[in-house]
């Protein structure tokens, strides 16, 4: 009964803060381990002793599951080269550098404890940072790198570490360094890689959504455990497996089973990652009295904390911006110096650095002050950097992903399937075929295609667009009709099987009239206010009629790129690529012109953008 007392009491607490935090615009991270601070010092409440093996076993492999699941490898293959530079060789150096400034400022300790401190504190939070950057409207570009980061950098850390603390209590090599890190790195790949396999072949032939959902619910355990057992990393095996997954998920599940998936894994990784912050503040009154066995000051304690807190920081900004400098010499490294700037600041640490410091053996010299500098990092991670991130990407001018280019892109997406749904259609009709079914099949796929268009002009003339005139009509309908279930079901006119099934279908369908999107740097605010509008302005009135015979964009024909659609300039007529494709030749070619309105120069495509006034005609 006391345990799920304090399981009840955990999650309650997440609950409340997490909503308070969302209402006031605060980081709902820092304040966990704010209350969770001051909760530790509340006479009668529980220690919560944050288990290391809980953690690393128990809580990391869902959390990076559930994370990887949903990240793209295309994207991981795009951005290899500075995810590499951040999870292995950002967080050896930031090994080595803490390692050194511990050693230094701590009198008499091992150069092997102070390198393991610096692998503790040396791998980035995968919640916190991405959290941030989704809540501030980062480029997306951005988040990816440091989801990549996030994801792969635990690995190189936990290797490190392990290898720190055999040097403590021997002598280790560099061979055996090296070799420790091939067979984690091998390890962990090969067993990642069967293991999504193989959920894959089960998967597939699932039909059940609960059986489904529930057999993805073990796979990070099933890569985390056999990899570890034989000495490969247990966090490369997990992240392997779920990228492989998510990659093949579309193929593999059924429409309901993804989706009861989807809704399942976010709820528990919500409950997960929040309860990891609130844990982090609960051991401060535990760590507080192991330093105080040490024979060093208070004042002593406090400017190591401060050392190795700054020591942190200022590692992550060497590296990024020595990298910048150099990146002439680094194939793949194109980050720009705004983005860098905010990579750099965005290093908040998190539960596996704390979970970490515990792993220390109990007879390493100074243990205490060496567990109380992991929690003063990750607090001051999290205050510093966490707190003032926002801030920095607003004064950085950073482009937050674009809700008008978004309806673009899924504007043409669907356009491109409606085309290739009919066409199947026609390919598959019989002369049995109900003319009328035929008709309400293209009826229904114009209608979907024709709503993503419609949302390209919120600002029109229009007071209300098709597609938002059926969804309130149709939403005002499913309301009657729910009323007449529930009638049914107080009187007990229908079977409770029936009125469940019922029920079903309606929320299926009410779940499918999308709701207005909200802004990502205005929370609250919806689409009809965005950074695309539509409608009329100067440019757009007296734009040019440039045509052009250009088959392709001329920048990247010249560079040898790809593109993925293509744009007009009705100015003089250049043909570039859009902000989709890799190299965005057409706002380059606005950049460097200031020619302000673009067309669509895909088939069938006539729509226009002003650059300057952001507007879509």
């Amino acid at each position: 009964m006391l345990v799920a007392t304090e399981i009840l009491s955990l999650v309650l607490v997440v609950l409340l803060v997490t909503g308070a935090a969302r209402r006031l615009d605060w980081s709902p991270p820092l304040c966990l381990v704010v209350v969770g601070v001051a909760a530790s010092f509340i006479p009668g409440v529980p220690s919560y002793q944050l288990d290391p093996e809980f953690v690393l076993v128990g809580l990391l492999p869902p959390l990076l599951f559930s994370t990887a699941v949903r990240t793209s490898l295309v994207e991981i293959r795009v951005n290899k080269a500075p995810i590499a530079l951040l999870s292995v060789g950002l967080v050896a150096f930031t090994t080595i550098a803490v390692g050194l400034v511990t050693w230094a400022v701590i009198p008499g300790l091992p150069l092997a404890a102070g390198i393991a401190l610096g692998a503790v504190v040396a791998p980035p939070d995968a919640v916190a940072a991405t959290a941030v950057a989704r809540r501030v409207g980062m480029p997306r570009r951005v988040v990816r790198i440091l989801e990549g980061e996030s994801l792969l950098n635990d690995a190189a850390a936990l290797v490190a570490l392990r290898t720190a603390i055999a040097a403590i209590a021997g002598s280790v090599t560099l061979w055996e360094v090296g070799l420790d890190f091939v067979l984690a790195a091998v390890g962990g790949v090969v067993v990642g890689a069967l293991i999504g396999w193989g959920a894959f072949q089960l998967r597939r032939r699932l039909t059940d959504p609960v059986m489904d959902t529930a057999w993805s619910f073990a796979v990070p355990f099933l890569a985390y455990l056999p990899a570890e057992a034989v000495h490969g990393s247990g966090v490369l095996a997990v992240v392997v497996a779920a990228l492989i997954l998510g990659q093949q998920t579309p193929r593999m599940s059924s429409g309901p089973s993804r989706l009861a998936s989807r809704l399942n894994w976010r709820t528990i990784q919500f409950l997960l990652e929040n309860v990891v912050f609130l844990l982090i503040g609960l051991q401060l009154r535990r760590i507080l009295a192991e330093v105080a066995d040490s024979e060093l000051s208070g004042l002593a304690i406090a400017g190591i904390c401060a050392c190795v807190l700054v020591a942190t920081i200022l590692a992550r900004l060497a590296w990024l911006f020595g990298s910048g400098l150099v990146r002439k010499l680094l194939p793949g490294w194109n980050l720009s110096w705004s983005e860098t700037t905010a990579i750099s600041w965005a290093g908040m640490r998190g539960v596996v650095t704390l979970a970490a410091a515990f792993v220390l053996p109990t007879d390493t010299p100074e243990r205490g002050v060496l567990v109380l500098s992991a929690f003063v990092v990750v607090a001051g991670t999290l205050l510093l950097q966490g707190t003032t991130l926002p801030k920095l990407v607003r004064r950085l001018d950073l482009p937050a992903p674009d809700p008008g280019e978004d309806a673009l892109q899924e504007a043409a997406l669907l356009h491109d399937m409606t085309t290739a749904g009919l066409a199947r259609l026609e390919e598959i009709r019989g002369p049995d075929d109900p003319a009328d079914v035929i008709d309400r099949l293209r009826d229904k796929q114009a209608y979907r295609s024709d709503s993503a268009w419609e949302r390209l002009g919120a600002r029109s003339s229009l007071e209300e667009t098709p597609s938002a005139a059926y969804r309130r009509l149709r939403a005002a309908m499913l309301e009657a009709e729910r009323e007449v279930l529930l009638t049914a079901r107080d009187r007990a006119t229908a079977d409770d099987e029936v009125l469940r099934h019922v029920l079903e279908t309606l929320d299926i369908e009410e779940s499918m009239l999308e709701p207005p999107e909200e802004n990502p740097r205005n929370p609250g605010r919806e689409l009809d206010t965005p950074a695309a509008t539509a409608g009329s302005c100067e440019h757009l009135e007296n734009a040019g009629t440039a045509t052009s015979d250009e088959t392709g964009c001329v920048d990247c024909l010249r560079e040898g790129t790809t593109w993925v659609h293509l744009r007009l300039c009705l100015e003089c007529g250049h043909v570039g690529c859009c902000d989709s494709s890799p190299r965005r030749h057409a706002s380059k070619h606005f950049h460097d012109t200031r020619h302000p309105v673009m067309r669509s120069y895909e088939p069938g495509e006539n729509w226009r953008w002003c650059f300057v006034d952001r507007v879509v005609g």
